[in-house]
């Protein structure tokens, strides 16, 4: 089974764009199982957004361009980057702040917790390239042998950026009782040679294998969630909003 999530129920402004990916899907969770809401920020230089709360969400900042301070509650402070991502588990509750460095282009992930008011952390994780070219790679995930992102649901997160006239297909061949969400954060693709979509634009995947191919370049995440294991969807942010 495939679906396309267009743009046309997403909420936000001119500098943040917002995809709760279960109003296209459900009429009782705005949230896609595990995955809660995927905003698509781009923010200009100098703006500080204050020191505010986060609770039950599982946080990932996912930045493809630009520079962001980050400040927290617990007295650390650390630059997230198109190198250096963030996973930021706010549990009961965490105060941070982010102040923009350099205009920054990226999403924030936010997705919900395997259990409820666990105690708050922060990981950070350095890439050894901005882009893994024609390949997926798994950037976070709930097993800490795979990856340092260690997730609290069983939740799992690729990125890749296709070449141009280049495809390829899932990571893995799709699993029973999984689904997944296939996001275009730039660029323009084609999904089994007949489904197209735009930046912003996501596709929900269910017990079936693609093809992705793309006439120019293009930016993809992955999001794939095990649709049969417990998570809390009461969190701040990643929580259900009907």
């Amino acid at each position: 089974m495939l679906k396309k999530l267009d743009n046309s129920q997403k909420a936000g402004n001119n500098h943040i764009s917002i995809l709760y990916p279960g109003l296209y899907l459900s009429e009782t969770d705005t949230g896609f199982y595990s995955i809660g809401r995927i905003d698509q920020a781009n923010i200009g230089s100098g703006v500080v957004i204050k020191m505010h709360p986060h609770i039950n969400d599982d946080i990932l900042s996912y930045f493809r361009r630009g520079k962001v301070k980050h400040s927290d509650s617990e007295g650390s402070e650390a630059f997230i980057t198109p190198r250096k991502l963030m996973l930021m588990k706010a549990g009961k509750i965490f105060h941070h702040e982010e102040a923009v460095h350099e205009n920054v282009e990226g999403l924030q992930i936010f997705i919900r917790p395997g259990k409820k008011d666990t105690s708050p952390e922060v990981i950070f994780d350095d890439l050894e390239e901005v882009h893994s070219e024609n390949k997926w790679r798994l950037i976070a995930s709930p097993d800490k042998e795979k990856t340092k992102l260690q997730l609290s649901s069983d939740t799992f997160i690729y990125d890749t950026k296709i070449s141009a006239s280049q495809s390829l297909g899932l990571p893995e061949n799709p699993k029973p009782g999984f689904g997944y969400l296939l996001y275009v954060f730039q660029g323009t693709i084609v999904v089994n040679g007949s489904i197209s979509l735009s930046k912003g634009e996501s596709i929900y995947i269910s017990e079936e294998d693609i093809v992705v191919s793309s006439e120019i370049e293009a930016e993809l995440v992955l999001f794939v969630t095990n649709v049969k294991s417990p998570y809390y969807d009461g969190g701040m942010y990643s929580g259900n909003m009907k």
